[in-house]
């Protein structure tokens, strides 16, 4: 079973906003479940976490997670996100099989 990494915005500016990135990166995890991954979700893993430590911290730590996985799936818009650009960056370096949400 290939092990997914899902990419995309979290920050937004007001709490809502964060709240539909989050449930925007949980339909696309059950999606990917569904289809036979192993979804690693980094939107739930630190859901309304802001300020527990430095962002720097959120994003290395994401990035440490990346390197352990099959392949990444930046959800639309991830081009907005500076943390999904890095993963990206990264997944792209290590020559991780990459897919674009659709639709």
């Amino acid at each position: 079973m290939d092990v997914i990494y899902i990419a995309g915005s979290y920050r937004s500016d007001c709490e809502n906003g964060v709240f539909e990135n989050i449930i925007r990166a949980r339909n696309a995890a059950v999606k990917l479940w569904q289809q036979g991954y192993a979804v690693v979700c980094p939107h739930l893993n630190s859901a309304f976490m802001g300020g527990i430590c430095d962002d720097k911290a959120f994003l290395e730590g994401d990035l440490a997670i990346l390197r352990r996985c099959d392949c990444i799936y930046l959800l639309k818009g991830w081009e907005l996100s500076q943390g999904a650009r890095a993963e990206h960056e990264l997944a792209v370096k290590i020559g991780l099989e990459i897919m674009y949400e659709s639709g």
